[in-house]
């Protein structure tokens, strides 16, 4: 299996960061139990959620010298400790993680139909809809970080005041020298209505360097008639850097120092499952990015990667990486 390098032996440094000295990749978001299909038609039980799953293929990516940890909130309960059990395993850290008894970990389960998924959601009593509650605390686990990393589904599991607070946090923190990515993400379901949605990712998006956003869901919510247009709405926004994906169609890129250019995602035979898709892109794309590649290289690379994601079943594909060279080149 070979995938195209997304960063592990570049230089660091992400273009743009000043003043922070550790290398430290941070996703904030709900981590859940997931319960997928699998090949015998039963089901199986494992973790995961768009931004964490961004930060376990982060964690596989970037060099051994990088911290990557993951910040939310789950319950005092069994499965909450078997979650925080389970990203320390995969060499995730889990010190960003506040405990709140009276809350547990939400829950989805995946169904395919021709390698599309649809999800069902159990998070009622979900602690990570809390994560936000205390900016002090924010502030502080956000301090001296280098890339951090938030999605449209961390802004709408939160409230509208809780959002406000995330996003002063990431402001402070991008002030202070973190490159901080936001991935729009959309899912229409968890948002107050379709206002609240269009405010919510034009709000992350004002405090974002690095924007991924999803023709097919831009053009749904804001009637985009090509990725030119959500390019236009993000730059004005203030990001320096977007990477529009369009399934198997090209994608358009913008960034400050480069301008326009395009990328093609490989083509793939067969979608077996497309969960996580958007997020392993963000992570390839990220790695890439935070290790000194260009942005067309870290699109090439995040492309190569979500299309053998796509190959495998569930959110996570570590058997993609079993086989992994010592040395790989953009």
């Amino acid at each position: 299996m070979v995938l195209r390098d997304c960063g592990a032996d570049a230089q660091p440094g992400p273009a743009g960061v000043s003043g922070v000295t550790r290398n430290t990749f941070l996703a904030i978001g709900e981590c859940m139990v997931e319960v997928a299909p699998a090949r015998d038609g039963l089901y199986r039980i494992g973790f995961a959620g768009d931004t964490f799953n961004t930060s376990w293929y982060a964690r596989r990516l970037l060099p051994g010298d990088w911290d990557v940890g993951y910040l939310s909130a789950v319950g005092a309960d069994s499965v909450s400790q078997e979650m925080i059990d389970f990203m320390d395993g995969e060499g995730i850290a889990t010190t960003a993680m506040k405990r709140l008894p009276d809350r547990t970990v939400g829950l989805y389960m995946i169904s395919l139909k021709d390698g599309e998924r649809s999800f069902s959601y159990w998070r009622g009593e979900s602690a990570a809809k809390a994560l936000a509650d205390d900016e002090a605390w924010l502030e502080e686990a956000l301090r001296d970080r280098r890339v951090i990393h938030f999605s449209g589904i961390t802004l709408a599991i939160l409230s509208r005041e809780a959002r406000m607070r995330l996003c002063r946090a990431l402001a402070k923190a991008r002030g202070a020298g973190a490159l901080v990515s936001f991935d729009t993400n959309l899912r229409p379901r968890l948002w107050e209505s379709a206002a609240a949605m269009k405010e919510g990712l034009l709000l992350g998006a004002s405090v974002a360097d690095v924007v991924l956003p999803s023709f097919d869901e831009e053009e749904g919510l804001f009637g985009d008639a090509s990725p030119d247009e959500t390019i236009s709405r993000y730059r004005g926004a203030g990001a320096k850097i977007i990477a529009v994906k369009n399934g198997p169609e090209p994608g358009r890129l913008w960034s400050e120092d480069g301008g326009d250019a395009t990328f093609a995602p490989p083509k793939v035979e067969k979608v077996v499952d497309s969960t996580a898709a958007g997020d392993s892109f963000g992570a390839g794309f990220l790695a890439a990015i935070a290790t000194g590649a260009t942005v067309s290289d870290a699109a090439d690379c995040a492309a190569s990667l979500a299309a053998k994601v796509i190959g495998e079943r569930g959110a996570l594909a570590p058997q993609l990486f079993e086989q992994r060279g010592a040395t790989w080149t953009y």
